[in-house]
């Protein structure tokens, strides 16, 4: 009690095991949330899973049914003295269990996919990042030097910015059907999105990082006639560094953000036309995997980055908060 009592109290100084703790607790509390919606069935549980159906014509071994309708027909069939439905309480076929998903997340991984028509997990997962990679590195190769510029150049900014803060609110899908015009209907237009969705956003963050550089330093360097390209490349870039590196991190789960919506552009393709194939089966465990598969994949990427920020930047002590 004493140690809860101290992280609510001293909140700004979280030692390094606490912070483990609280991470494996954000992680644990809606597993436990989640196992008992799956587990225990007072908690809710609407369905019945059928496994005999009895005397009643319509149903079927291993259908889910309603539980008030499945009372009714146990009613009705003890009434008229027949063998009434068997079944225990279930949760609706979209919310597997844990176990369940478990189960689809290793399958997914280690057993091809049962239908033909169907791309596995892993050859899904792999184009998917291929299209996160192309499309956030086309988005920084203009937008942080363009940011950079605005940041740093008055002139730039209030030449680039106002047009930039109006494109920005354009949605990035609306986008999708002239992509696909002018890209073909294969991956081209899948960047587009991606390069569209985080672009104008980029150059804006950046911008703002850049402004946030100590004034004084700037003068100072211009004081001593650093100009143009070295004022840029020796003063700025690396004062901004670690903040830029930060707002990168931050940007990068923006790109997979409009992952989904990019990959139903032009031919579905990657996990979404994994997702959509496994939904349309009814295989919710396989849904379920892959989008946690996304997930785990996104929170490792930022974990592996904000640990090698840690080592390029030991000085930046925002670093070890990320």
């Amino acid at each position: 009690m004493n140690t809860i009592a101290n992280w609510f109290a001293n909140s700004m100084s979280v030692d390094a095991r606490s912070r483990t703790l609280l991470a494996i607790g954000s992680f644990l509390i809606p597993l436990l949330v989640w196992s008992l919606v799956s587990y225990v069935p007072f908690v809710w549980h609407p369905k019945v899973y059928v496994t005999d159906p009895g005397d009643v014509d319509y149903l079927q071994a291993g259908m889910l049914v309603d539980k008030p309708m499945f009372a009714e027909e146990v009613a009705n069939m003890e009434q008229s003295q027949l063998a009434p439905p068997v079944g225990h309480p279930s949760n609706p076929i979209y919310l597997p269990a844990p176990d369940e998903v478990a189960k689809a997340f290793y399958n997914g991984f280690a057993n091809p996919p049962t239908n033909t028509d169907v791309p596995s997990m892993p050859a899904s997962l792999w184009h998917s990042i291929q299209i996160i990679f192309w499309g956030f590195l086309i988005s920084s190769l203009i937008g942080v030097p363009l940011g950079i510029l605005s940041g740093t150049y008055n002139l730039v900014g209030r030449l680039n910015e106002p047009f930039i803060e109006f494109f920005r609110y354009l949605p990035a899908p609306a986008f999708g059907a002239l992509a696909v015009a002018i890209l073909g209907i294969y991956d081209g237009p899948k960047i587009a999105i991606i390069v569209i969705g985080t672009l104008f956003q980029q150059v804006l963050i950046i911008a703002n990082t850049t402004r946030k550089l100590e004034a004084t330093i700037i003068e100072a360097a211009r004081t001593l006639g650093t100009r143009n390209l070295k004022l840029l490349t020796k003063v700025v870039v690396p004062g901004i560094l670690p903040d830029l590196y930060r707002d990168q991190r931050i940007l990068l789960g923006w790109a997979w953000t409009y992952l989904i919506v990019a990959e139903l552009i032009g031919t579905s393709s990657g996990i979404t036309w994994f997702i959509t194939q496994q939904a349309r089966y009814q295989h919710f465990d396989n849904v379920y995997a892959a989008i946690m598969t996304i997930g785990i994949i996104g929170f490792g990427t930022d974990l592996v980055l904000a640990w090698l920020g840690r080592r390029l930047f030991p000085w930046d002590r925002t670093q070890d908060r990320s």
